[in-house]
């Protein structure tokens, strides 16, 4: 068995976002890859037909794109990126002992110690000086080919854009700043001033100090690009608003009655919700139109084709645990909710994260987390729902989904843990069709001769290394059976007995664990581990009851149904439990908090990143105040249910070795949190080291710090490995 070195996550390729061409015979998709030289991620953007006759063609290389979308003819692509040019990147695991000089970057105009060709290059085409480019429209025009054209200049930059129905405009989400709110943001930006807020949503995670700075829609004619006197029209009435504006954007969607329909927040305390409502507008200006009633957060609206009724997906934001819906919004129903209805209630699942709403013939495709795996369901109009695509299996994951305009074919990213992540395509009559196991195996099913794999992205990887297998495994816990995702080389047979095992608990905690290909699996497993993903209480995919047993009680369900977890794999022989550890992101980290006070025998040592440890300080310090007072109520009405779940207060029990990792400027689970979990620990001497990251968000990052927290992690855990020779 040989160890996946972990500088291979250069050779990493992620796939981002897809869209099928209207006629379905081609799919532009992003892809991230990682830059050696400039440690940083590459997103580029791709298309390759969907009959599987050649390789994907790559249309970028050098800067960051996303949202592709094509024009309605299927002969334009528009994506939006922050670029100033299209230059070659090396991307990809190179020998760190090369020159600096013997990169393979000829590009120039992305380095910043090429001086010379900074200097020539005066002709700055977003007129941002030295500033970083802000995100723009691009649009690639496919039949006459050449690089791609700028189409917006926002002094803010793009979040969103669609196409109109006749492809001869586009519609634009840009922040417009006035110019009193403008002078504020250069001296912040540039002169390093004083954040001044009235905001209580005064930050975000990922966006940063919060302003007040309005988003509005502005509509684009595209004849007009080369008239230097042409400005985008701003529709006055349709601007966004909301806790979460500055994350969640606008989603801009033009339909084909005519109307642009949006999301947006307009109750009193906008700050005080996550609450985001319908919306539609005139092209042509006018006021906007509320369509649905300020109770559920909206948002993905999709219009029935040749219709003024839009599908949408939403949840209840006083209601935590109750499932997000696909919901049918009569658009000609005179507003303000009167034409809303739920159409997949009766399912009692959550739509998948990303599960946008696809129309085709009148019914809805969309994803549903079901029974720990992300499943396609055809929803009808009258709410009748049927799962579909029996041929994804039980061992692979459905990470995207877009279907072609005209109904013909339908793209899927599917993620295998062996075999990588990658597009397939598949006739949509073929949705429907039957797919039994086969032989009898509930992990695989046969397959329809219309489903074509398109991409081997990972293929490098997956060839040189050994990618772990995956099993799905059960057990008791509670009233309930409990089951997760265990992870193993190839070469090893958990039965043969006495592993080490990883516990990776899964963030959220509404959320759930499926197999998928994972870079990071198979550097646990390549090195002898076994991998659990417990989904435990609390997650999703089983209904509302499930979800709820944890809900305003953290600390509970999710900790006894872990330790049940390991408790029996122990118990079949597979794992020895004097060399368990912890391992887990987000409310992963959450979890281990718990663990460590309250099942202090469980893990051999433990790795919290980016979690929550004190819940009465993290309320208003990050940026969760809205769905801690859903969850929990108020701190200062409530203190004992803040107590209840709040980790540090039984720091006293600590006894296991802890990493504790956070980020900088995470503001989703502030770094301050994992500072008081370390001080608690390293108080009573327990071993514990403390890692922050700090330029980083509540993500993993760029490529070297991926991979040194891969490597601290695994040092860790050798580090207190009992049966390792020369620990403590």
């Amino acid at each position: 068995m040989s160890e996946l070195p972990l500088d291979a996550y250069y050779d990493l390729t992620q796939i981002g976002e897809v869209a099928v061409s209207p006629a379905g015979d081609r799919v532009a998709f992003t892809a991230t890859e990682y830059d050696q030289a400039e440690d940083e991620p590459v997103a580029s953007l791709f298309v390759v037909p969907t009959d599987g006759s050649r390789e994907p063609h790559r249309l970028t290389s050098a800067s960051g794109a996303s949202s592709p979308a094509w024009g309605p003819e299927g002969d334009r692509l528009a994506f939006v990126a922050a670029r100033e040019r299209d230059a070659e990147r090396r991307v990809g695991w190179r020998d760190r002992d090369e020159e600096d000089g013997e990169s393979d970057d000829e590009g120039g105009a992305e380095d910043e110690s090429d001086d010379e060709s900074a200097d020539e290059d005066d002709d700055d085409p977003l007129g941002n000086g030295d500033e970083e480019p802000k995100p723009q429209v691009w649009l690639f025009d496919l039949a006459l080919g050449g690089d791609a054209r700028q189409v917006t200049d926002r002094d803010e930059g793009v979040a969103g854009f669609d196409w109109s129905p006749d492809g001869d405009r586009l519609v634009i989400e840009s922040r417009d700043p006035t110019d009193e709110e403008s002078e504020y943001l250069d001296q912040v930006r540039e002169e390093g001033g004083p954040i001044e807020t009235t905001r209580l949503q005064h930050k975000v995670n990922g966006a940063g100090w919060t302003d007040d700075v309005t988003a509005y829609l502005f509509v684009v004619d595209l004849a007009d690009l080369d008239d230097p006197e042409s400005d985008p029209r701003r529709l006055d009435d349709a601007y966004g608003g909301g806790a979460f504006q500055d994350v969640s954007g606008m989603d801009p969607t033009w339909g084909p009655d005519g109307r642009i329909a949006f999301t947006s927040c307009r109750l009193d305390r906008p700050d005080d919700t996550s609450v985001r409502d319908l919306y539609a507008v005139s092209p042509d200006c006018g006021d906007a139109e509320r369509l649905t009633g300020g109770d559920l957060t909206h948002g993905a609206p999709a219009w029935r084709p040749g219709s003024d009724e839009v599908a949408t997906v939403a949840s209840d934001p006083n209601d935590p645990p109750a499932p997000a819906e696909v919901y049918l919004v009569d658009g000609g129903a005179g507003g303000e909710g009167d034409g809303v209805a739920s159409l997949t209630g009766e399912l009692d699942r959550t739509i998948a994260r990303g599960g946008e709403p696809e129309w085709v013939d009148g019914a809805i495709y969309t994803r549903i987390a079901d029974e720990s795996s992300t499943r396609l369901v055809r929803v009808e109009r009258d709410g009748t729902a049927e799962r579909v695509f029996e041929a994804q299996g039980r061992g692979r994951a459905m990470a995207a989904f877009d279907v072609a305009a005209d109904g013909s074919t339908a793209v899927i990213v599917l993620s295998d843990p062996e075999d990588g992540t990658d597009l397939y395509a598949v006739a949509v009559d073929d949705l429907d069709a039957a797919g039994g196991a086969a032989d009898g195996d509930a992990d695989t099913a046969i397959e329809p001769d219309s489903l074509r794999r398109l991409t081997r992205v990972n293929e490098s990887l997956t060839d040189e290394f050994a990618m772990p297998e995956a099993r799905r495994v059960e057990w008791e816990s509670g009233s309930w059976t409990i089951d997760g995702v265990l992870y193993h080389d190839p070469e090893v047979d958990p039965a043969d007995g006495d592993h080490p095992l990883v516990v990776a608990i899964h963030g959220g905690p509404m959320s759930y664990d499926e197999p998928v290909f994972s870079f990071a699996h198979a550097a646990l497993t390549s090195r002898g581990y076994l991998v659990l993903r417990p989904n435990y209480r609390g997650g999703t995919s089983r209904g509302r009851e499930f979800t709820a047993e944890l809900t305003g009680a953290w600390g509970t369900a999710e900790v006894d149904d872990i330790a049940a977890g390991v408790e029996a794999l122990a118990d079949r022989g597979w794992v020895d439990p004097d060399r368990v550890f912890g391992h887990g992101f987000s409310y992963g980290g959450i979890a281990q908090g718990f663990l460590v006070t309250r099942e202090p025998d469980l893990f051999a040592a433990a790795a919290p990143e980016h979690g929550i440890y004190d819940l009465r300080s993290a309320f208003g310090t990050d940026d969760t105040h809205v769905w801690l007072e859903a969850e929990f109520g108020l701190p200062w009405e409530e203190p004992e249910a803040y107590d209840a779940s709040t980790a540090v207060l039984d720091a006293g029990d600590i006894e296991t070795p802890l990493l504790v990792m956070a980020g900088g400027e995470d503001w989703r689970c502030p770094s301050s949190q994992s500072e008081q979990l370390y001080v608690a620990a390293r108080k009573q001497g327990i071993d514990a080291e403390l890692v922050v990251y700090p330029d980083e968000h509540h993500n993993i990052g760029d490529p070297d710090r991926a991979i040194h927290r891969l490597t601290k992690i695994l040092d860790w855990y050798e580090a207190h490995d009992p049966a390792v020779d020369g620990d403590d």
